[in-house]
């Protein structure tokens, strides 16, 4: 009989989890048992002592760290995102772009919480980015964004519901920063615009795996496996990149 595997995962991977674990189990693997989260406080429950199998995880750091720490036995990347911006369309003119929403002061901004939730530590690589390239203007969102969700504190969202449309259509704010791989879905909502941030501009995030128990390291190959990857691009992710 196969053991029921305990999985941690980071909550960007709750829309595709269901199609990879029956992909997983077709193949002969075994069940999981699947608790989703913000990805680094997640890692600290681990490092607390919580049993896991796996940990898959929105930034790879976290995985090399448990494998570090003793905590896992290996770690590897088997996914990619990017990020997006999502407004509430009826603040958006015809001329607007991704750029012109986050420079107008006036507009309400929200994003993941750093250090709990990779979604924040890559939005805050963002801000880095855009002050170099826009001096004045990362040093601003600093100041300007609400950490709204992904922390141990943050508002309690409906299960199943998507972070930036449930803050904008409730009046929470008027902009959000999060994984462009919620981008297909966000689009399809009337009430919101979704606009790319073109890649000299944005960030890469990579998704990494822990391997806690042996008995794990199955599914740590499948998720590297063309199905799991297949199965991913069609949730929007992107394919694994090494880091440099």
């Amino acid at each position: 009989m196969s053991t029921m595997l305990r999985v941690l995962a980071a909550g960007s991977l709750r829309p595709v989890w269901p199609a990879l674990m029956a992909a997983f189990s077709a193949q002969g693997g075994a069940g999981a048992e699947t608790r989703f989260g913000p990805a680094g406080l997640l890692r600290q429950r681990i490092e607390q002592g919580e049993p896991c199998a796996l940990f898959a995880s929105a930034s790879q750091a976290h995985a090399d760290a448990l494998v570090q720490q003793g905590l896992a036995s290996e770690s590897g990347a088997f996914a990619a995102n990017t990020l997006c911006l999502t407004a509430r369309e009826e603040i958006t003119g015809k001329n607007d772009s991704w750029l012109t929403l986050l420079q107008r002061p006036s507009l309400r901004l929200a994003t993941s919480t750093p250090r709990s939730d990779p979604s924040g530590d890559y939005t805050w690589q963002l801000f880095a980015a855009l002050e170099r390239r826009y001096p004045g203007l990362g040093a601003d969102l600093r100041q300007r964004a609400q950490r709204l969700v992904g922390g141990a504190d943050s508002l309690a969202l409906p299960d199943g519901a998507l972070a930036a449309h449930w803050l904008l259509s409730n009046g929470h704010a008027d902009l959000f920063i999060g994984y462009a791989s919620y981008a297909p879905r966000l689009t399809a909502i009337p009430t919101l615009k979704v606009f790319t941030i073109p890649a000299a501009d944005n960030v890469l995030a990579r998704y990494g795996y822990a391997v806690c128990q042996p008995a794990a390291q199955p599914l740590a190959r499948f998720l590297r496996s063309p199905t799991a990857q297949r199965l991913l691009r069609q949730h929007g992710f992107l394919l694994p990149v090494p880091q440099s």
